[in-house]
């Protein structure tokens, strides 16, 4: 897994990198939206202070998490993750 700041890719989640499964899955389920519609409801688009990790599928890179910001000697708190 690797963090990727977001201030170097502009905009949504979906500019950057589609929602891993399980990331999508919660995304959706905390929402009740399917997809693209939940994206918006967990206070997307993303700042240049967030950091999104991504994780290596057989499709290609994916979002495992997204909106996360660091916390000292914590891991870091994102406000959309994989469940």
């Amino acid at each position: 897994m690797r963090a990727l700041r977001s201030g170097l890719l502009a905009g949504t989640l979906l500019d950057c990198a589609a929602p891993a499964p399980g990331t999508r899955d919660e995304l959706e389920h905390s929402s009740e939206l399917p997809g693209a519609r939940a994206l918006p409801e967990a206070g997307l688009p993303l700042t240049d202070r967030d950091t999104l990790f991504l994780s290596s599928f057989p499709g290609g890179s994916k979002a495992t998490a997204a909106g996360c910001t660091p916390r000292p000697e914590k891991p870091y708190q994102c406000r959309i993750k994989g469940g």
